[in-house]
């Protein structure tokens, strides 16, 4: 790794040097016992930093620097919708009714924010079609464990031990077979057809008596709309199993095509995605999961009911997979969410997935000149995926070195690697939250890109990109296997 840093506040500290005044403690207190008991006292003093104030603001505002986010410029991670965060969502979230309110308080003492969640989960059933909706669990990832959960309690129930196999498109999230294998699942992968759609004759040949269920995202990871989806429905229910929704990629379809109305079991949905609440960083987020009619019953506890005027937390519910999170999930993520939901309204939301496509499709048609553009003949949804292929085999220039030349560029790279299925993938979401102007200047980067992929020269700068950053090209694997997380003062 080469650093190119200014000295850390570790490195800035001076002996006897700092950023406070405190009185002497035998001022402030008058007891001659030790404030800490001596066999939890340290035998040594810690070694801090001795610095003062000034040095510390400098120190954390340099780090908030170094950061990158929907609010700094133009992020196309595809399949993450990095959309930006509306600001009055932030502040419906700070309300002093919500932020002074504890988790262990009565239901009677917190009725406004039960009444807050119980809408949310209906308007967030409405917009999904599904029967009811539980906003426990934590993260995209954790809501997908859950509806496996629902899907296993669910077939137990019916006395169908065997089905332990679930069914996965190769087009799918990686975080699928994951969620599966946790679950207790054996996964079964789904080839796609030629229209990159998953392939039907493959998925007839595959289920049976022991399908669980398939999981499936749609529009799917190269940002295409399953064309069979309702024949794909049909042939795992009539093989007795169940079809789980990957709301990953929800932000295409939002109010225009609902997953019930297209056969779907059980979903989970990113309201760190499609719901424009904050993303990235580790967290926080929120994967509601909805189910229909049949599913309701086992729904984690405890679930949001209304019992004549007032909202309760319901616990009774026998069939029930149990609590999957303490509370009621993300509280403040939950807010934004809703926030956002009663700013757009219906016709806002169709307009959402609307300028979504219509962005993903003009960037599609500019990259299309240069790159070569998976399944060109279709049109896409919210995201879509180029290849580096042609740069790599022309001028071994690949898609890696492609993502670091754009942060050279000031931009976030798109999601590389991902979907398997494309070589030398690049995968690329703008959402609609950006206009044409971006559009346009970040396709004039990436010609520029591939422009210096094809001399000798341009392509050496970008083997050894990025340089403009504190930190510069890593070495892959040793990062991985081998991660710095804090800092460690250097042999001089």
């Amino acid at each position: 790794m080469n650093r190119k840093d200014t000295p850390t506040i570790f490195e800035q500290s001076v002996p006897g040097r700092k950023g406070y005044s405190f009185p002497p403690l035998e001022e402030v207190f008058s007891s001659p016992e030790p404030l800490v008991p001596r066999e939890y006292a340290r035998s040594k003093a810690p070694e801090l930093p001795e610095v003062c104030e000034v040095d510390v603001i400098r120190h954390f505002t340099g780090l908030s620097r170094k950061n990158y986010g929907v609010d700094d410029g133009f992020y196309p991670l595809g399949s993450c919708t990095m959309k930006y965060n509306p600001k009055i969502n932030e502040n419906v979230c700070r309300l002093p009714g919500f932020t002074a309110l504890h988790p262990l308080q009565p239901a009677e003492s917190v009725q406004g924010a039960l009444e807050m969640l119980y809408e949310l989960a209906s308007m967030l059933a409405e917009i999904t079609g599904m029967e009811a909706l539980s906003l426990n669990p934590a993260a995209g990832a954790h809501g997908e464990l859950t509806g496996l959960y629902i899907i296993k309690a669910y077939h137990r129930k019916q006395g169908d031990h065997q089905r332990k196999v679930m069914l996965v498109p190769d087009s799918a999230h990686g975080t699928n077979p994951a969620s599966a294998t946790v679950a207790g699942f054996e996964t079964r992968e789904i080839p796609s057809n030629s229209r990159g759609n998953v392939d039907i004759a493959k998925l007839r040949e595959a289920v049976g008596p022991d399908t669980a269920g398939l999981m499936l995202t749609n529009p799917n990871t190269l940002g295409l709309f399953e064309e069979e989806i309702l024949e794909i429905a049909a042939i795992v229910h009539q093989a007795g199993g169940l079809l789980y929704y990957d709301g990953a990629n929800a932000n295409a379809i939002v109010g225009r095509v609902r997953p019930g109305d297209m056969g779907f079991d059980v979903l989970h949905l990113n309201l760190h995605k499609t719901f424009s609440t904050p993303h990235g960083g580790g967290g926080p987020g929120s994967g509601p999961v909805g189910v229909s009619k049949k599913l309701e019953p086992f729904l984690p506890t405890p679930v949001v009911c209304k019992k004549g005027d007032l909202y309760v937390l319901d616990e009774e519910r026998p069939d029930s997979i149990g609590r999957i999170r303490s509370f009621q999930g993300n509280f403040g993520v939950l807010i934004r969410a809703y926030a956002y939901l009663r700013t757009l309204g219906a016709e806002g939301l169709k307009e959402v997935s609307g300028n979504a496509v219509l962005n993903a499709n003009y960037l599609a048609s500019l990259l299309g000149k240069t790159f070569e553009l998976s399944h060109s003949d279709r049109l896409c949804k919210h995201e879509f995926v180029v290849s580096a292929k042609k740069q790599k085999d022309a001028h071994h220039v690949t898609a890696l070195d492609l993502a670091k030349g754009l942060i050279d560029q000031g931009y976030h790279p798109p999601t590389i690697y991902f979907p398997l299925i494309v070589e030398e993938a690049l995968m690329m979401e703008p959402t609609e939250t950006e206009g044409k102007e971006t559009l346009d200047r970040f396709a004039a980067v990436m010609e520029e890109l591939a422009r210096k992929a094809a001399s000798p020269e341009g392509a050496k700068g970008l083997h050894e990109a990025p340089r403009n950053t504190p930190v510069t090209r890593l070495d892959e694997t040793q990062a991985a296997r081998k991660p710095v997380l804090r800092w460690q003062r250097q042999n001089s």
